[in-house]
């Protein structure tokens, strides 16, 4: 960018990815005029609820190739723009600007306050310090070019204002009607569908057990290649935790064409080896022949969940170990490692909601992020066909994508 000419940058969208864009400008092109165009009244809301109202800030993963596998789309492009902005730099930026951070044990960075504010108050005060203009209620209709300008039209009685560069971080659009905006720019979209979201069993009695947590388990959706291993939680209108929400994010597509009606397959104990689970059934028999099913859970499983499972597998309470035989051991083994539901539908999860689908990264030069059929207009965060799964990855793509665009506007 020329240090003659003051650019004028509109950032159209003031959250997490908008506001890091608008920074960026401003720390590598100081002397442009930056304003953030949001069409609510609040500003950052997503990152407000975030993490439970904690705001999981990024993820502690160094290896670009582990971080980039955290996304169903857009893993392969993601890699250059980590090299570019990482997760140590994220780190380093809040904490060189008075955020401190933690990792807990799964690896999810927070502040330390634990409170989202501590990240939103950051944001504010940068762009108080930097001098970065903040619209509120300027909902885009439009977008054209005029005279070698990017000139938007706002929905409301707003007047038309043009900028040399645009950096479009608007967030996921649940519907394809919120991207025709941008499509008319001749972007290519994918279609949007949910992704992140838990599994509805209205039809199933497990969610009796609701709030208990197996920690390591895996799930797999039936007919598919769909499987993930994580913690999975029970609730009181299905299931949820990290194993569910990754399956729901890698099959966000196959999932919405089957109109959110599908089963799941459970291994409780994550051991795929049914003949491992076999010998590990046969040795309790051979150490404790008299025990009761119902008074040694094997695998430490939740007691409430070995009850359910005997009572499922129709083993009377008082069974002995012993009294199982061959038909009761293959039984007992399905169930720990193939337990089947039904699921019937979908809740986003927690306020949180991420979006499968926008415009297309074939649609933009994913080094620059620079449009590719639309000089001087610049995408970032999840507006672009880029979603992550729970853990801090999708503030991450904002935080990389925005600094990449925020740096490269002058390419």
């Amino acid at each position: 960018m020329s240090k003659d000419k003051p650019y004028k940058v509109a950032i159209v969208g003031g959250g997490a990815s908008g506001f890091f864009a608008a920074l960026s400008v401003m720390e590598h092109h100081p002397t442009a005029q930056v304003s953030i165009l949001e069409k609510s009244q609040k500003l950052l809301a997503k990152v407000k609820v975030s993490g439970g109202g904690r705001c999981n800030v990024t993820n502690g993963t160094t290896s670009i190739a582990r971080l980039s596998k955290a996304y169903p789309r857009g893993e392969k492009k993601l890699k250059k723009g980590f090299k570019f902005f990482s997760t140590v730099d994220t780190m380093h930026w809040f904490e060189s600007r008075g955020v401190a951070l933690m990792t807990q044990e799964d690896n999810c960075v927070f502040p330390v306050s634990q409170d989202s504010q501590t990240i939103i108050d950051c944001f504010l005060e940068e762009a108080e310090r930097l001098g970065i203009k903040i619209l509120l209620g300027a909902k885009v209709e439009s977008i054209s070019k005029v005279d070698g300008q990017l000139c938007i039209s706002f929905k409301k009685n707003l007047q038309d204002q043009c900028f040399d560069k645009v950096i479009v971080a608007t967030g996921g659009a649940p519907k394809r009607s919120g991207l025709t905006w941008l499509e008319a720019l001749g972007h290519n979209i994918s279609e949007p569908v949910p992704s992140l979201f838990t599994f509805n069993m209205p039809s199933e009695s497990i969610v009796k057990l609701m709030g208990i947590v197996v920690e390591e388990a895996r799930a797999k959706i039936e007919g598919t290649k769909l499987v993930s291993e994580g913690p999975l939680l029970i609730t009181h209108w299905g299931m949820s935790g990290p194993a569910i929400l990754k399956l729901s994010a890698f099959g966000a597509r196959i999932l919405s064409e089957r109109g959110y009606k599908f089963s799941i397959l459970v291994n409780w104990v994550n051991v795929q080896n049914n003949n491992l689970v076999l010998e590990k059934l046969e040795e309790i028999i051979s150490e404790h022949p008299q025990k009761q099913l119902s008074n040694y859970r094997p695998y430490g499983l939740p007691d409430r969940l070995w009850q359910y499972m005997i009572a499922k597998g129709g083993f009377p309470t008082q069974k002995l170990w012993s009294e199982l035989g061959k038909a009761g051991l293959n039984k007992l083994i399905n169930l720990l490692c193939n337990d089947r539901y039904q699921v019937e539908g979908k809740t986003t999860y927690k306020e949180e909601f991420v979006t499968c689908g926008g415009i297309s990264l074939t649609s933009i030069n994913m080094t620059t992020m620079e449009s590719m059929s639309c000089k001087n207009l610049y995408f970032a965060g999840e507006v672009m066909d880029i979603d992550g799964i729970t853990g801090g990855y999708n503030f991450q793509s904002a935080w990389t994508t925005g600094y990449q665009a925020g740096k490269l506007i002058s390419s």
